[in-house]
């Protein structure tokens, strides 16, 4: 699962998901968690005087920034998403991609446009991951590695969490977020989406703003896992984990044949 900065800034939000989580794995779910943090790096670099700057929706990471980054996403928040798990009754281990060489960082530069220490996954190893599963643990990744440069990378969580899923083999990848799903001009729940309806509801305007980023990694994630089920789905509630693999719950993204089929 991948849920981003905003479910998880909140205490009462926070422990709601993780016995939502505890609730996965009573049910026989295995459970690996990805994390953005954009809010909360933006509060911290806010604090310490460091202007936001951002293309096509992605961070500009100086080395100022790479700091907090890493001192947000490998501290701050995931040490609070590990407590909040444990308090819930669930074994809880968090990481970043430094930790057992689960995986590097390679320079992402969209459009060639420089962003500075913005990374993308690279060479993931699913070793401590499977290790710390096998162990009853529910590993806690916080999406930041080292590059080429030994500079730990901010790497977009949504766009991380595909590579990722495809390395642990994983069976689903849910996007957990603030809205039921994908609606549709009429504010209804979209249930499946191929890469083609897609493509044409973002030119017809009914995908913009900030669901363009979320439907885009969903595509990624499909491109990397054709045969996993991927959805966005909604993030609130004690039973929201168990909900999103509910056909009625969020939005599925599948190949041609399956949407059509």
């Amino acid at each position: 699962m991948k849920v981003g900065g905003a479910q998880l800034e909140e205490a009462p939000r926070l422990a709601a998901f993780a016995r939502a989580v505890a609730r996965a794995r009573s049910a026989g779910h295995q459970v690996v968690l990805v994390h953005g943090g954009g809010n909360q790096i933006r509060s911290l670099s806010r604090r310490l005087g460091i202007q936001d700057r951002y293309h096509q929706g992605l961070r500009v990471t100086d080395a100022a920034t790479a700091e907090v980054v890493l001192m947000v996403l490998g501290g701050q928040v995931n040490r609070t998403v590990v407590q909040a798990l444990q308090a819930a009754g669930v074994p809880a281990v968090g990481i970043t991609g430094a930790d057992g060489a689960t995986f590097a960082a390679v320079k992402h530069a969209p459009d060639g446009v420089d962003l500075g220490y913005v990374g993308a996954v690279h060479a993931p190893d699913p070793g401590l991951v499977r290790h710390l599963l096998a162990g009853g643990f529910v590993p806690v990744i916080a999406t930041t590695a080292p590059g080429p440069d030994g500079v730990f990378h901010n790497i977009n969580a949504d766009m991380g969490a595909g590579p990722l899923a495809r390395a642990f083999a994983a069976e689903a990848l849910l996007f957990l977020t603030d809205v039921p799903g994908v609606l549709d001009h009429e504010r209804r729940r979209l249930e499946v989406l191929s890469p083609t309806t897609c493509a044409r509801l973002r030119q017809s305007g009914v995908i913009h703003g900030g669901m363009i980023p979320k439907v885009e990694a969903a595509l990624a994630a499909l491109a990397e896992n054709p045969a996993a089920l991927i959805k966005i789905a909604p993030a609130e509630g004690e039973d929201t984990v168990l909900h999103a693999l509910d056909p009625a719950v969020g939005t599925r993204f599948c190949n041609e044949k399956m949407a059509h089929g």
